[in-house]
């Protein structure tokens, strides 16, 4: 396998971390990270020393009530299983319990080179770039998936 699927998406919380309401959000994410780090075809994804990207700086804002998540995955069928067939789902049909409805669009998928890792600025060309140009091979989500690059041949 010669590329893998990274993922981007921003959220901006309805309340600051430490509201009540938010609270089954926080207290669930070392179980749904730890979901997401042992199921089939996971990487990597953005952690700070906290275990988790709630405190990680991005380029979007400073705004402390935006989220950033990044992963990577072996294949667009492994991240879908950990999305909507796992016990994230359960996290994901309660987003807007915790989260403002987004005003445009909010997650991005692209190809890269096995092994590396995406950077947030790199995610946020992407997501820019989805944003100007909707789904092409450079950005893309799965409602219009563009296939992994061929390998370069060897010369």
């Amino acid at each position: 396998m010669t590329h893998h699927l990274a993922q981007l998406n921003i959220a901006r919380l309805t309340h600051p971390l430490d509201h009540p309401a938010i609270a089954e959000f926080v207290d669930g994410l070392d179980r749904i990270n730890h979901l997401a780090e042992s199921s089939p075809g996971f990487a990597w994804r953005l952690k700070t020393e906290s275990g988790n990207a709630t405190d990680a700086q991005h380029p979007w804002s400073d705004d402390p009530f935006l989220l950033v998540n990044m992963s990577v995955w072996h294949t667009p069928q492994d991240l879908k299983n950990y999305v909507y067939r796992s016990e994230h789902l359960d996290f994901y049909l309660k987003r807007s319990q915790w989260f403002e409805k987004p005003s445009q669009a909010h997650y991005v998928l692209w190809w890269i080179p096995a092994g590396h890792t995406p950077t947030v600025e790199e995610a946020k060309q992407r997501l820019d770039h989805y944003r100007a140009h909707g789904a092409t091979p450079h950005a893309f989500w799965f409602g219009k998936l563009f296939p992994a690059p061929e390998p370069a041949m060897a010369g």
